[in-house]
């Protein structure tokens, strides 16, 4: 064991886990933040350009959001099992997994992007798009497709460094590409005259700015891991086994990112017939929602790498106290937040509407505010089933991970949204989420108490640990 070694092992297994956590949750939140805060910002840019160009915002989020499943796929899969490999000192097996996660992740990311450019039209208007809005989700979705790879390719680096302990560095990273986007969103749609254009095109750049800024990171030796294409040479046979691994592990991250882009499709659809005002006022709650929830996936964050590490360690109290510890701050911040926005809802959705005419305005309103409320709601019973899916990823329960990421935005979600309005009109729509959320907590509580039950009740002495005090 080197002393970069040793002195992760240190920090993983010793170090208090309320301090562990936080420490590796704020620069977490932070990168979270910064992400939800330039969405919001571009939200906010191109909503001086009306409704129907605001409301393209969030047709193009399910495209966003299928981008992010597959590189959350590979960076949590990759994630996870170096998380483990390096708790058992096996460096090389762990930069053999980053290798591939890259490789997949550029690869998978160049077809889907290449795809999604020959067929740009059809493609926006199956993601929901009405004939006002496409022309703007046409422009937009562009330069999405174009940052694809690098989208991808940044969400594989920046979970691989949070698994690794490094969350400062992956925060780096991202919230570099934040700035910038925030700085040249104004700059490229006023300033040159752009429009939605500019938008996107500050959207893709910051994309790859981020993108190498944390690639760097393992260049230039900040990491445990870094990239070895020898490793691969050496065992050709399990490249496809390894690969296999990797998307069983990140399958669930998949299946997440992959249900709430369909579920966004499936809200534009439903919102549709009531226009563009309906559209738009459900992407701005959703948006906010998004900036809200994000404080809570950046302190699960700073657990995963945590029960990962412990658990392939063997240090199964320390792995109880670590979940204990999250869900409890993670539902404290979510009150809070939840509490704020439900009080200012009318405000926070008016500062994301621009429109000439009034009637517009105030029909976003009537559509956006209510669904704000009750995504306010919805926060506050999020932390159990976010951080419990996280937990069953991060220690390699796929399986039950994979169960769990369907629930929120696909088995409880989808129904609830397409049968609710049924009976009580846009209150469904605008409801779904809230009850969806509760929903998936309460199926949560059984998983984790038989997963609790399941293991050791105290820690096991390894020969890690020997070596360590030795």
């Amino acid at each position: 064991m080197d002393d970069k070694e040793r002195q992760q092992y240190i920090k993983m297994t010793k170090v208090p886990p309320a301090k562990l956590i936080t420490g590796l949750a704020i620069p977490a939140v932070i990168s979270m933040l910064t992400t939800m805060i330039y969405n919001l910002v571009d939200a906010f840019f191109v909503g001086r350009l009306g409704t129907s160009a605001s409301a393209a915002i969030g047709i193009i989020m399910s495209l966003q959001a299928i981008f992010q499943a597959a590189g959350f796929m590979f960076g949590h899969g990759t994630g996870s099992i170096i998380g483990r490999k390096l708790s058992e000192a096996r460096t090389e097996e762990a930069n053999r997994f980053l290798t591939l996660a890259i490789m997949g992740g550029i690869t998978l990311g160049s077809v889907m992007m290449v795809v999604g450019l020959a067929f740009r039209t059809p493609l926006v208007y199956m993601l929901g798009s009405t004939d006002t809005i496409m022309p703007y989700a046409r422009k937009y979705a562009f330069y999405i497709l174009l940052s694809g790879p690098a989208m991808m390719s940044g969400c594989i680096l920046n979970n691989v460094m949070r698994y690794e302990g490094k969350a400062f560095y992956a925060m780096i990273g991202l919230v570099s590409g934040g700035i910038i986007n925030m700085i040249a969103d104004p700059v490229f749609m006023f300033g040159l005259k752009m429009g939605i254009d500019g938008a996107g095109l500050s959207t893709a750049i910051s994309q790859y700015i981020s993108c190498f800024l944390l690639l760097s990171m393992f260049l230039t030796g900040k990491t445990i891991t870094k990239f070895s294409f020898k490793g691969l040479l050496k065992d050709k046979k399990a490249v496809f086994t390894d690969i296999l691994l990797i998307i069983k592990t990140g399958i669930p991250s998949l299946i997440r990112q992959g249900l709430g882009s369909i579920s966004t499709i499936t809200l534009n659809i439903c919102a549709g017939p009531y226009g563009d005002p309906a559209i738009a006022g459900m992407t701005i709650a959703g948006r906010v929602m998004l900036f809200m929830g994000s404080v809570m996936i950046g302190v699960g964050q700073g657990l995963q790498p945590v029960s990962a590490f412990n658990y392939g360690a063997k240090k199964y109290k320390r792995l109880r106290e670590s979940f204990r510890f999250t869900w409890l701050a993670g539902t404290l911040l979510m009150i809070i937040m939840g509490t704020c926005g439900w009080i200012f809802s009318d405000h926070i959705v008016r500062i994301f509407i621009e429109d000439p005419d009034p009637a517009m305005i105030k029909q976003t309103l009537v559509y956006g505010t209510p669904a704000l409320k009750c995504m306010c709601i919805a926060v506050i019973v999020q932390p159990l089933s976010i951080i419990t899916n996280m937990l069953f990823q991060s220690v390699g329960k796929s399986k039950n991970a994979a169960i769990l990421a369907t629930l929120r935005s696909g088995t409880c979600y989808i129904p609830v949204l397409l049968i609710l309005p049924c009976f009580i009109g846009f209150a469904g729509i605008q409801a779904a989420q809230m009850i969806a959320d509760m929903l998936a907590s309460l199926i949560c509580i059984p998983f984790v108490i038989r997963f609790m039950k399941e293991i050791p009740a105290e820690d096991v002495l390894t020969d890690m640990d020997r070596a360590y005090m030795g």
